[in-house]
């Protein structure tokens, strides 16, 4: 599929609402740094999470004057918000080429979230992902035979263009964004399914989110991502991240959790490791953070449970481990890891299968 088809443009003028619900994801394989156009410097693979979910409604009326600005209102959690105004428009000036129609109407954007927002759990990628759903809706009409396919597909790529992330948090359970030679189809524009060869036991994985702290991080992704570009060590990591994506491809098909813990840990470290050797440097892990590592390991060692953490651009830590250890990840987690939790606060969740109308 070529860029130039998700171009569209429609005269139909109509009003309505329509409300979706995205998930977050949680990378495996980390998505940092990226080019021009939102495209990433590496391939990535995530799960996509199921109780982690933004809810985007958007109300649409077609506008009493045609200008060429996209005109909206936003509000977060009910609370009209002012504050997210520039990302909002640097999202519709990057998708304008590939949904014109929308400079014809008027938005209000209602937006909420099921988990803390700007905490490292992805937040820009739900909340992106949910409102291209929204406009992809209305597009729908507008083209009714569009088919399933091409619906997500340029969900994705627009939700990519807001959020490199968002392209992952489409579909389920596993997606994967950025070309790559061990993967049929996959491409720099959106994300696509892992599809029928994905071992039986992904598809159930668990992922419990420990809330080490609810603050909104010092440093943003957006930030993040542009100091890669004068990394020293850039280079080295895009091919460390090539290299695992091929690894983890295998692993996801023959379910070897040893080698799974292996990658995803070290994914992990390096994300954080990056940010800790930047210029300027900073670090969003904190002594809570660490002390949870420390303690997984440990009791990974001790037990031989396959558990193992992930850490997406934040203090929390996700939990990944099989759903037949759910009842022992549990009493090890009210055992040895909600002390360090931020008022006891954690989130159990899954895999998913990806975002919905609701």
């Amino acid at each position: 599929m070529k860029i130039q088809d998700f171009i569209s443009n429609s005269d139909q003028l109509m009003k309505g609402e329509t409300k979706w619900l995205a998930p977050s994801n949680i990378a495996l394989v980390k998505y940092w740094g990226k080019e021009n156009n939102q495209l990433p410097k590496n391939p990535s693979i995530s799960f996509t999470l199921s109780n982690c979910v933004s809810e985007t409604k958007l109300i649409f009326e077609p506008k009493k004057r045609n200008k060429e600005l996209v005109n909206y209102s936003f509000f977060f959690e009910g609370k009209y918000r002012k504050d997210f105004n520039k990302k909002i428009e640097l999202f519709f000036s990057r998708v304008y080429k590939y949904v014109p129609w929308i400079k014809n109407y008027n938005f209000i954007i209602n937006s909420k979230n099921s988990f803390p927002h700007s905490s490292g759990i992805a937040s820009s990628a739900s909340s992106m992902a949910s409102l291209s759903l929204c406009i992809m809706d209305i597009e729908r009409i507008m083209f009714p035979k569009m088919s399933l396919n091409y619906f997500n597909n340029k969900a994705s790529f627009l939700g990519r263009l807001g959020s490199g992330s968002a392209s992952r948090s489409i579909k389920g359970p596993i997606c994967i964004w950025g070309a790559t030679k061990s993967f049929d189809k996959s491409n720099d524009y959106y994300a696509v399914e892992f599809g029928q060869n994905l071992h039986e036991i992904f598809k159930t994985y668990r992922d419990t989110i420990l809330i080490i702290d609810n603050n909104k991080k010092k440093v943003s992704s957006s930030k993040g991502h542009e100091l890669m570009l004068s990394h020293p060590f850039s280079k080295q990591r895009f091919i460390q991240a090539k290299k695992n994506t091929k690894l983890l491809i295998s692993i996801l098909k023959n379910g070897d959790l040893e080698n799974f813990i292996s990658i995803v840990e070290s994914e992990a470290l390096t994300l954080h490791a990056l940010m800790m050797t930047s210029k300027p440097n900073y670090i969003l892990m904190n002594p809570g953070t660490l002390n949870v590592i420390y303690k997984i390991i440990d009791y990974r060692e001790t037990t031989k449970t396959p558990i193992c953490f992930s850490l997406d651009a934040g203090p929390n830590v996700h939990l990944l481990y099989p759903n037949s250890f759910s009842t022992e990840i549990l009493n090890f987690i009210n055992e040895e890891l909600l002390t360090y939790c931020k008022e006891g606060k954690f989130i159990f969740d899954k895999v998913g299968m990806g975002a919905k109308k609701n």
